[in-house]
């Protein structure tokens, strides 16, 4: 990933005249500043930096949340490479926004998703969601069926926040955006609407994750105009993110 990380870099120059850029390559192996979101009475996952690349791993079904950011950010672009080296079972890689204690807004290419008590929709599936993980009680803005991540290959995903609305990008492509037609299923008939908005979600960090995979994390990245520049998050103890995961049912 060294080009890639040259190719950021130079991204981060011209761009910062206009924004805040924060640009991490995991190059010092340091994890200082971020902080696992874990599934209540769970264990943790594993996340090390091994040849200036994040490995992570989770061998269960409920996701990983590695987040870093300040309650007050509002408008910003996180982007991130992320490679699936192996799936230990039906799981998910997931790109988080504005995170803000338990509550988060997030975007996940996953095997199944669960709505409510009924019995899992097996995907896989590409779904954006927000809500409060601690009492698992999550919003659906987007949903449609979409293949999974591709094991031992780089992908690159990018998701941008503004006021109330989203819009989601893999490899460079959008594939979702607030006001998109989708047709989740409900009582065995798909009901076409549109894509939500973050109508409660304006401010929080952002975060990557991962359930039931071995994967890579490389070259992320957030832009925006109150997003702290060369590297450095000034987090407050009032602004930092909540370290436990709610049950989610939709993984």
């Amino acid at each position: 990933m060294q080009l890639t990380s040259i190719i950021a870099l130079l991204f981060l120059f011209t761009f910062s005249v206009c924004a805040g850029t924060f640009f991490e390559t995991f190059d010092d192996r340091d994890l200082e500043g971020w902080q696992e979101l874990v599934h209540l009475n769970e264990t943790a996952g594993s996340w090390n930096v091994i040849n200036d690349e994040l490995h992570a791993v989770s061998h269960e079904g409920f996701p990983h949340l590695l987040a870093t950011g300040d309650d007050t950010w509002e408008d910003y672009t996180l982007t991130f490479d992320v490679k699936p080296l192996k799936k230990h079972g039906r799981g998910a890689i997931a790109i988080a926004a504005r995170v803000k204690g338990s509550l988060l807004f997030y975007c996940s290419f996953a095997d199944q998703v669960i709505f409510g008590n009924k019995d899992p929709l097996l995907g896989p599936f590409l779904s954006c969601m927000n809500g409060d993980l601690h009492d698992a009680e999550f919003s659906v803005l987007y949903f449609e069926p979409h293949p999974l991540l591709r094991l031992n290959k780089w992908s690159h995903l990018k998701l941008s926040v503004k006021g109330t609305n989203f819009i989601f990008f893999l490899n460079g492509k959008e594939i979702a955006e607030t006001g998109d037609d989708f047709a989740p299923p409900h009582n065995g008939q798909k009901i076409k609407t549109k894509a939500g908005k973050l109508t409660s979600f304006r401010t929080g960090g952002v975060g990557l994750g991962l359930a039931n995979y071995t994967a890579l994390f490389d070259n992320i990245t957030v832009t925006g105009d109150n997003i702290p520049n060369n590297g450095g998050f000034a987090v407050t103890p009032q602004g930092k993110l909540a370290t436990t995961w709610g049950q989610l049912k939709q993984f």
